[in-house]
């Protein structure tokens, strides 16, 4: 009898977990895929419990809340884009811009994102690496229909997940995202994390092939790229990301280049890689870095404390990717002998100029006569010269005890720690003996 009770109770106690794991599963699935929206936790509130996401260059998009449902609204349409002083275009973009503004929700939170076509062609939403039901993934054809012109479509799910994440549409990629459809989606943990970040920020990287003279973005291309961006701005243009020394620091990358992946660089710092876009990397595999790859359809997000100041360059660090509308279809003069082609040459065309033969690092400072909309080699002023450099390049801008968080201008350096031509007495003193210069390989005496 007693064996017959204890039978009779592990069944009971088997058959009640498996009833209360099964409940919890399908309870757990019906919350991923289709159920209906959850009270929001407790928390979670902007400047209470998370830091707002700054995007340079770019805005965050306004949302309502409708019985407990934040609300957004994109419109994908034609956009009238400058990516510098002297280059416009005609792109395509999310309510006025390229990238789209940025989209900031909390774990846990329901949110509804209407999507208005306003472009002469289909169109669909992809909220890239977002957990998230089957029929909400955007993919036209597969899990959706597609938008037509004039139509506006309903996404509506709730987050299960924070991190750094993207938008962009999956209809008529190769088309849509080369002229600019594209933005972040950035999703703040329920629960403030530890240490509390001070400032953080969003950059896209992108590429354009856009050839000199001519307005519009060429989606067909798929190798030569000569407009590489941070936010779709080309330095000068680039906003620098300014920060008060001390600060714990963030930046969010996501990177929906056509081909190429970005190896971004931070002079001045080390950082940890905090996240990808699958989740927060778990800090006993994180490591220090000064570069990290943030390959095709990623993101990458970065942490470190703003403790040195001064300004920082921040960059890509494919070095052709640092140079505005550079141009591939030349012969390399680097080192050629061009004695007397100048003035040969000017007789068939008055004011040629041979460049290049001494290398290009003049030609930002040149100021020569380009083509109508169009900045090859263009760089920007700095403190001490022209920057030569362009494309996906800005300023991390640290200073001491600010209170707003402007553009501070350039930084004061200390006295004796810039570094400056040799004097002889310096050289003298050190042991330091300069060889005479020699003639450039070409340029020597010619026997006869």
């Amino acid at each position: 009898m007693r064996e017959l009770a204890m039978k009779r109770r592990t069944f009971l106690l088997a058959t009640g977990a498996g009833a209360l794991t099964g409940g919890l599963m399908a309870a757990a699935q019906e919350g991923h895929e289709h159920g209906p929206p959850r009270p929001r936790p407790p928390g979670g509130g902007p400047r209470q419990d998370h830091t707002p996401v700054v995007t340079p260059n770019g805005v965050s998009l306004p949302f309502k809340v409708v019985d407990g449902v934040k609300v957004f609204h994109l419109v994908a349409e034609p956009v009238r884009h400058e990516f510098a002083p002297g280059l416009v275009a005609e792109c395509w973009g999310y309510n006025g811009r390229t990238p789209g503004p940025t989209i900031e929700a909390v774990e846990g939170d329901r949110v509804r994102i209407y999507v208005t076509n306003r472009l002469p062609e289909p169109t669909s939403l992809h909220p890239h690496g977002i957990l998230l039901p089957s029929g909400m993934d955007g993919v036209a054809g597969l899990t959706q229909k597609k938008i037509e012109p004039g139509e506006t479509f309903r996404y509506e799910f709730t987050l299960h997940q924070h991190g750094t994440n993207m938008y962009h549409p999956h209809f008529d990629e190769m088309v849509q995202l080369a002229l600019g459809l594209q933005g972040m989606f950035v999703i703040h943990p329920r629960e403030p994390r530890e240490p509390r970040i001070d400032r953080d920020f969003a950059i896209m990287l992108s590429e354009w092939a856009l050839d000199p003279g001519t307005a519009r973005p060429d989606p067909l291309e798929m190798t030569e790229f000569n407009v590489v961006t941070m936010n779709s701005k080309v330095f000068p243009a680039t906003e620098p990301l300014v920060v008060k020394r001390g600060e714990r620091v963030r930046i969010r990358l996501g990177n929906l280049s056509a081909t190429d992946h970005h190896p971004i660089h931070l002079h001045g710092y080390r950082f940890q890689v905090v996240e990808t876009d699958g989740g927060a990397v778990p800090p006993s595999a994180q490591f220090p870095e000064t570069t990290v790859l943030v390959p095709v359809g990623s993101t990458r997000t970065v942490e470190f404390v703003a403790d040195a100041p001064g300004d920082w360059a921040l960059h890509c660090h494919m070095t052709h990717h640092i140079m505005n509308q550079m141009g591939h279809a030349f012969p390399n003069l680097v080192g050629v002998r061009t004695d007397g082609l100048d003035e040969k040459v000017r007789r068939l065309l008055p004011g040629y100029m041979t460049m290049g033969a001494a290398g290009m690092g003049a030609m930002s400072e040149m100021q020569m006569p380009v083509p109508r909309n169009s900045i090859p080699m263009l760089g920007g002023p700095g403190p001490f010269g022209v920057i030569g450099m362009g494309g996906m390049f800005t300023i991390l801008k640290v200073r001491e005890g600010i209170t707003a968080y402007d553009d501070p201008g350039w930084y004061g350096h200390p006295p004796e720690t810039v570094a400056s031509p040799a004097s002889a007495e310096d050289l003298r003193r050190d042991g330091v003996e300069v060889p005479p210069p020699q003639a450039a390989p070409g340029h020597g005496h010619r026997g006869h």
